[in-house]
């Protein structure tokens, strides 16, 4: 009976020896001005998809459509913010990527890994192939040349930033950037800003006459991030040393190993994530705002809607009627430097994901060695998948906007997906202490059902069960 009670007694001392330790090792999240050393993800979210949903969609939706699709911008951003936040939360209190998240799902092995990362092929060579495409539409105002080979040369030399480089690189590249183009267009858009009742009136939820839901779908998609560039989240958490992602495990932390004091430290950094998310959607709001506004008062009156081989030279006339020759070049600028930078940011994360589902999936077919060493196969993927095969899709299609409508697409139908799966680990793995309120966990809800009733209808024009006559260019 003592020999018992002994064992019992050491038992439970490990026990807690172990949780005192996992606590000591979890550090206390930062407070007041420390706060804003850490909002490198949340910037670096906001600009992943910031070349394609805010510069060269919102623009080109309000061209089409004027100011009526207002409270589906409003709607797709503060809707976004729920789903990000729950993978963040993820990633935060198990240590763990929202990947390995999923692979704990029943059903049949990594049945969740392969839903996720074959529809993401497609849209990684689409993404990357259109926003470089996008960018060289820049590069050849000022030197000339063809789109094509200054498009070669941009996905070429952001692979091998990505390649060789760190993700502090990265990170702070894409966090001044993000800053200084939305100062810029918020700024632009004050000059002219629209008369208010015509603006409020696209808060009323409605649906212009003959919309093309090929232009719309893509657009709520890729803005403010598409259904990757919310699961990248997770790995720019994790990569930042986030809560439990600071103790480096390879497995997700056991929730039955850590103290009341470690539970307290992790709500902590969920609120710190909470904070970094928030600040990311408003800026990624401001500068949403303001490109419909300069799209709607600028490129609608003259018919001039951004599309293929004229993406920057449309767009530049958008601070050009302002601002004359500076206002162009300057815009031309902008146009450059984000749609480089956001293919960094696609390329970094894309490179991580990929790698991440890989390594789960081989792992799971028993595979040893080489191909189950993560930073080996990031670097794989970044030549073959997001630099060899963008290029030979480039140089075949050559049409940056149509290669962008289709991986929007694609994202937007799989945003659903990612929130369902999401909100189902969330439930199933966090304490109750870390799992969302009521309130979050409905806005998420909303949400996947929000984005799930446009793929629907989207799904359904293209099959041509509705239809449209007249439409987008």
């Amino acid at each position: 009976m003592n020999r018992d009670s002994d064992d019992r007694s050491s038992s439970a001392q490990i026990t807690n020896q172990q949780g005192e330790n996992t606590s000591q090792q979890i550090p206390q999240p930062p407070e007041g001005w420390d706060r804003f050393k850490w909002l490198g993800p949340s910037f670096l979210w906001m600009l992943s998809a910031a070349g394609s949903g805010e510069l060269l969609f919102t623009p080109r939706i309000a061209a089409l459509y004027g100011y009526s699709l207002l409270w589906a911008l409003l709607a797709a951003v503060i809707l976004k913010w729920f789903i990000n936040n729950e993978v963040g939360r993820f990633s935060v209190c198990t240590g763990a990527t929202i990947l390995e998240g999923f692979k704990q799902i029943p059903g049949p092995k990594n049945w969740t890994i392969w839903l996720i990362l074959l529809p993401q092929v497609v849209v990684a060579i689409s993404t990357v192939a259109g926003l470089a495409g996008a960018a060289a539409t820049a590069l050849i105002l000022v030197t000339g040349g063809t789109v094509k080979l200054w498009t070669v040369i941009i996905i070429a030399v952001t692979a091998a930033i990505v390649f060789m480089g760190q993700y502090e690189v990265v990170e702070k590249i894409s966090s001044i950037i993000g800053i200084g183009r939305t100062l810029a267009v918020v700024a632009a858009a004050i000059f002219v800003f629209p008369n208010l009742r015509q603006f409020a009136a696209g808060l009323v939820p409605q649906i212009p006459q003959n919309v093309q839901y090929q232009e719309i779908l893509p657009w709520l998609g890729f803005m403010l991030a598409g259904a990757a560039g919310l699961m990248w989240y997770s790995y720019w958490v994790e990569a930042r040393g986030y809560g439990a992602a600071s103790l480096k495990q390879e497995q997700p932390l056991d929730f039955n190993q850590i103290s009341h004091e470690q539970v307290k430290r992790l709500q902590g950094w969920v609120t710190l994530m909470s904070f970094s998310n928030t600040l990311a959607v408003v800026g990624a709001l401001l500068a949403a705002l303001a490109f419909l506004i300069l799209g709607g008062e600028l490129l609608r009156p003259q018919g001039l809607v951004p599309k293929e081989q004229q993406v920057a030279e449309i767009l530049g006339s958008l601070l050009g009627d302002l601002w004359g020759p500076f206002g162009f070049w300057f815009m031309v600028a902008i146009v450059f430097i984000t749609f480089c930078s956001t293919t960094l940011s696609v390329q970094d994360g894309f490179g991580r994901m990929f790698a991440d589902g890989t390594q789960i999936l081989l792992q799971g077919f028993g595979v040893q060695g080489r191909w189950t060493n993560e930073k080996f196969l990031q670097r794989f993927y970044i030549i073959v998948l997001l630099a060899a095969l963008p290029i030979a899709i480039y140089l075949i299609f050559g049409e940056p906007v149509s290669l962008l409508q289709m991986a929007g697409g694609i994202e937007a139908a799989h945003i659903p997906i990612v929130t369902g799966l999401t909100l189902y680990v969330n439930h199933r793995m966090l304490p109750k202490e870390l799992r969302p309120s009521k309130f979050i966990w409905g806005g998420t809800v909303i949400a996947g059902i929000f984005f799930a009733c446009f793929a629907v209808i989207y799904l359904l024009q293209l099959t041509g069960i509705i239809g449209t006559s007249g439409g987008g260019s």
